[in-house]
């Protein structure tokens, strides 16, 4: 049995609609009151409980369901667990490389160089432009984001940004080259899902990506204009001391930067890279920054991190690191997420609700337009990129099919609505992840990530556009033979 086919039969029919709907009612509710009362930072320390909450009410409303499809139900948590438990070594990495390429010196390299060479009118044009380059090179945008991201925030919080228009174009660039790389795996996933030759399905998806990401050039360098940058360098010059003063800066600890690019070209493994990326740092941290290893502990900074107490508040603020110690409650998010979305998938709700939703589409322009709201409502339930785009190819592949609609424009706005915004989401493997490796929460990102809110938008609106023209051209050819 091929994957399409396993994953299309995987649930049967579950139970009905308006049971189906419940824990995800309580899921949103909840949240949203969470952010209300104790603001948007209360989603990493809260969030597992409301999640596995969550599943635990999918389980109670289809106990009857389960009895009799056990199969089904295991299966379900199986496809959640094989697409979300890659994702934990990545994280731990992640949280290794971050530690070791500031204690090493590198991220503090980064931002002597940037801030000497980058100017600030037109920094967050330039970090979304350098994002997206290296994205589409490496077909990676955690990887993109994890590395040269992270030296973008310190660089832009020193000229005076705030961190959330920074990692919104950080992210904005990540995400826009990750879709329109041939070496994305959800770019490869989403086409073949949908029986779309690949580089068919990025043609396609540049219409509507690419005038997304000009939209959020235009805003990034419009904010670049209009912010007085007159007093950065006097600013930043009491945080550039502290920086002198406290790291060795060097360009010979760039090697490691260069060895990490040139694994991701030659596609080495993401968690070889990653390791390989944080054991390089931590050399480097030995070589360069034997004064770090004797103050801070080389392994207590890998679990714990490092903290700074210079007179600096902001210096401080800007290069102390968790380590794995504070990557450990987004792990434990991206674990409950995956018991949620395997509950629903394996309860046969999930199901339940996609055919409900399909069963009311007549018109081309609808079917489009749902299909585009579900790749949303996908990321909310399954909490993970890649389970959202099989789902929802399997779910509306044989409806384009039959209403005369090209498979293409279904595998563009699966990209568009799910690829795109699942970094929006809090409790998403990706929203989790870029929160985590940018220091920033994702509700406080998310206005800032033009082209990742832009595109849905884009994709609906276009696709809308064709729709209609098609029709009004069909009409009045029919009009001229009549």
């Amino acid at each position: 049995m091929t994957e399409n086919n396993r994953n299309d039969n995987l649930v049967a029919k579950g139970p009905k609609f308006g049971y189906s709907i419940i824990p995800i009612i309580f899921l949103l509710l909840t949240l949203v009151g969470l952010i209300a009362i104790e603001g948007a930072s209360s989603i990493s320390d809260l969030g597992p409980y409301v999640l596995l909450s969550s599943a635990a009410i999918c389980v109670a409303l289809s106990i009857g369901h389960i009895r009799k499809n056990p199969r089904k139900f295991k299966e379900g948590l199986k496809l959640s667990a094989r697409q979300i438990l890659p994702a934990i070594p990545i994280l731990v990495f992640i949280a290794l490389l971050s530690t070791t390429w500031m204690l090493g010196g590198i991220v503090p390299t980064f931002i002597h160089y940037g801030l000497q060479f980058l100017n600030p009118t037109f920094f967050l044009v330039t970090v979304c432009g350098v994002c997206a380059c290296i994205s589409v090179l490496t077909g990676s945008s955690w990887t993109t984001i994890a590395t040269i991201g992270v030296a973008f925030m310190g660089i832009g919080e020193i000229m005076g940004y705030s961190a959330a228009w920074i990692a919104g174009a950080v992210i904005s660039g990540a995400y826009f080259g990750d879709k329109v790389s041939p070496l994305s795996d959800t770019t490869v996933v989403a086409s073949s899902c949908c029986g779309v030759d690949l580089f068919t399905h990025i043609r396609f998806l540049l219409l509507t990506a690419g005038p997304s990401m000009a939209i959020a050039f235009g805003v990034f360098l419009g904010e670049g204009i209009f912010r007085d940058t007159a007093s950065i360098a006097q600013d930043s010059s009491g945080m550039m001391d502290s920086l002198h003063a406290t790291f060795v800066v060097t360009p010979w600890v760039l090697a490691v930067p260069v060895v990490t690019v040139a694994m991701i070209a030659m596609r080495v493994n993401t968690v070889l890279t990653l390791a390989v990326s944080a054991v390089l740092g931590g050399v480097a941290m030995m070589i360069f920054q034997p004064q770090m290893s004797m103050n801070e502990g080389f392994l207590r900074s890998l679990w714990s991190g490092a903290e700074f107490t210079t007179e600096d508040e902001g210096f401080n603020s800007l290069v102390s690191t968790s380590g794995m110690l504070g990557m450990l409650p987004t792990i434990f998010l991206v674990l409950s997420a995956m018991v949620f979305g395997g509950c629903m998938i394996g309860t046969g709700m999930l199901r339940s609700i996609s055919t409900t939703i399909s069963s009311r589409l007549k018109s081309r322009g609808g079917v489009v337009g749902v299909s585009i709201g579900s790749g949303l409502l996908l990321n909310g339930f399954t909490a993970d990129q890649y389970l959202s785009l099989i789902i929802g190819a399997n779910m509306y592949k044989n409806l384009y099919e039959r209403i005369g609609l090209p498979a293409k424009m279904l595998s563009r706005s699966l990209e568009d609505s799910i690829s795109v915004t699942s970094v929006l989401i809090p409790w998403n493997s990706c929203g989790l992840t870029q929160s985590a490796v940018l220091g920033v929460s994702t509700l406080t990102y998310l206005p800032y990530c033009v082209f990742n809110y832009v595109s849905p938008l884009m994709s609906l609106l276009m696709s809308s556009g064709v729709l209609a023209l098609r029709k009004r051209v069909i009409h009045r050819f029919r009009r001229a033979v009549g």
